[in-house]
Parts: structure tokens; C-alpha cells; sequence
């Protein structure tokens, strides 16, 4: 599975970026069954359901790192779009406003748990280890080349939940890092770090896939 960050580009309103489509191609049937769905066709949501499902949950599953919480966010994320779906202009692919409204409530469902997903240390107190370097946030080699999906995926699954956030949304769903620091309210050097920081674990972690996991640097809010 290769895990390079996939560039995303942002379309300017009223009219799509070409660009978009690379990433996110047109599925066959999609555009018809989201103007059905927003006309309030209920076969026509389940079409979308069943197209973008697994996606979805692969998403929370990989942010939550719990298949429990993961299905259950599955849900919920279908329900927002459910009440939001008249909201589409169709400025962006249909997957990537998708998967940014799922990942909004992923984010937010972190939060209600108490869980900073800012690294407490790098925020108060940065060494000149864990500053940002130029080449933070550059395509990984090691980690883009073929590793074995089980492994990597059970690798992810092991990140502290900073760590993961960041990586899912950097390594894998293409954000870009001013679009992540808005999201998670840090800085821009912050999440490069912080994805540095969570690929030199994931190396670890695929080395010694028996290793367990080190404290995390993140903490929890007091309840």
C-alpha cells in the first residue's frame, strides 16, 4: 500500500478544477444518483451509501483506530450527509466533500473524548530535535514504497491519537499542512512535526511489529 501524500487541489467557486479528478475520478452513476438524492430519493442515497461505504469507514476506522466507534461514526457521517447533501454545488469531487464533512465529525468526536490532538510537549516546550526541517512533510521513501498492508494498517492502528490524526490526514487523505493546522488549531510547523514525528514510529512499529507502544506524548483533558 502506498502511503505518499496524494495532492488534492481546491476548485474556486463556481466552476470545478480539472485537477480535482485526478485524485478523486468521476464514478459511473454517481452524478445522476446525487441529483436524485437531493430531490429526496431515497434509492438514489443508497446508491451513494453503497458506493462510498467502505471508503468512509476505512477513513474512521483508521482515524479511531476502534471498529466499534469506527461503524458507528459510518452512521453518523451518512446522517450529516443525509441533512447536508442539498449543500453540494459540485465545487469540489463528490468524495472529497465527503470524506472532509466525515472527517470534521471524526475530529470532533476526538474532542468530546478529551484527547489533545496537539502534541502538549512540541507546543510548550520544542527542542531543536523536534523542530520542523525543511523536509518535513515531503514524500516518505520508505513508507511510500511496498510494504504489506496488513502490517502498515495494524502499524497505524498502534500511532498515539495525534500522531495517527495527523499522518491519515496528511498521508493518506491528501490534506494539505495549513489546511490540517486550521483543522486541529496548531501551527503549520506543528503538523509537519508531528507527521515526522508519527513516520519515524510507524518505521519503528514496522520493524518491530511485536514492539508495543511507547507512552504517547499526548494527553488527556481532565474529565
Amino acid at each position: 500500500m502506498s502511503c505518499q501524500g496524494l495532492m488534492m487541489t481546491q476548485a474556486s467557486p463556481g466552476r470545478v478544477n480539472p485537477g480535482l479528478y485526478k485524485r478523486n475520478p468521476p464514478i459511473a452513476g454517481e452524478a445522476e444518483a446525487i441529483q436524485a438524492a437531493q430531490k429526496g430519493d431515497p434509492e438514489a442515497f443508497a446508491i451513494l451509501y453503497n458506493l462510498h461505504k467502505r471508503r468512509v469507514y476505512t477513513l474512521c476506522l483508521r482515524m479511531l483506530g476502534n471498529v466499534s466507534e469506527a461503524e458507528d461514526m459510518t452512521q453518523n457521517a451518512f446522517l450529516h450527509l443525509f441533512r447536508k447533501l442539498g449543500s453540494f454545488r459540485g465545487e469540489s469531487a463528490f468524495s472529497t466533500w465527503l470524506h472532509r464533512l466525515t472527517v470534521n465529525l471524526v475530529l470532533m468526536q476526538l474532542r468530546k473524548k478529551g484527547l489533545s490532538l496537539v502534541s502538549l510537549e512540541e507546543t510548550v516546550n520544542p527542542s531543536d530535535d523536534d523542530a520542523p526541517r525543511r523536509d518535513f512533510g515531503s514524500r516518505d521513501p520508505v513508507l511510500a514504497g511496498s510494504v504489506d498492508r496488513v502490517a502498515l494498517e495494524r502499524a497505524v492502528a498502534a500511532l498515539p491519537p495525534g500522531y495517527r490524526t495527523v499522518f491519515v490526514l496528511h498521508d493518506v487523505e491528501g490534506f494539505e499542512h495549513n489546511e490540517i493546522a486550521t483543522m486541529l488549531d496548531c501551527s503549520t510547523g506543528n503538523s509537519k512535526s508531528q507527521l515526522h514525528k508519527a513516520r519515524l514510529r510507524l518505521r519503528e512499529l514496522l520493524r518491530n511489529p511485536s514492539q508495543p507502544p511507547q507512552p504517547s506524548a499526548y494527553t488527556e483533558s481532565a474529565k
